[in-house]
């Protein structure tokens, strides 16, 4: 009777342990579901009244794109230039350039941002100081990739959105 008992208590414990490892993706979806739910309550008691469905579908396109991108470029005279770009509200813009060099000093400029949604670019015009402006394609949600004077798509000068976190917009107040 004991020498049954052994294979079956065996049999059992490797039941139970697959059952266990075939429920992980769902109790895995469930707490992502469940932590969503949470920082949606979260939202409403810290924010009691406010509307937030403005934001889910803004009226203006160019609100879509509020947010930081970065990267870092090529550069002819240095191994590279790390770059960072901010679309700030009323279509305000800061990029801050930083060259990988000996002396890595930042540059930065501001200026206002128009947004052409036939085209997908968005055309920085800095307001003080230089009357070069530069000209980004939108890719896709989180990516502009710069273009040259003639339009064109420079190969590899590319900003990633930053200000997502896996996957999920971080929205702040």
């Amino acid at each position: 009777m004991q020498a049954l008992t052994k294979p079956l208590q065996h049999n059992l414990a490797l039941f139970l342990f697959s059952s266990l490892l075939a429920a992980m993706p769902a109790m895995a979806a469930s707490d992502l579901e469940a932590q969503e739910g949470f920082a949606r309550a979260r939202s409403k008691s810290l924010h009691p009244g406010m509307d937030h469905s403005a934001h889910q579908n803004p009226a203006d396109k160019s609100q879509e794109f509020h947010g930081v991108f970065y990267g870092y470029l090529p550069c002819s005279d240095c191994d590279g230039v790390k770059t960072t770009l901010s679309l700030q509200q009323k279509n305000n813009y800061l990029i801050v350039i930083q060259p990988a060099k000996q002396s890595s000093r930042e540059y930065f400029e501001r200026g206002k941002y128009d947004w052409n949604e036939e085209t997908r670019t968005v055309v920085l015009t800095p307001t003080k100081g230089g009357t070069k402006t530069r000209r980004y394609h939108i890719e896709d949600e989180g990516t502009l990739i710069q273009l040259n004077e003639d339009g064109i798509k420079m190969e590899d000068y590319e900003l990633q959105r930053s200000d997502t976190y896996k996957s999920r917009e971080v929205h702040i107040h």
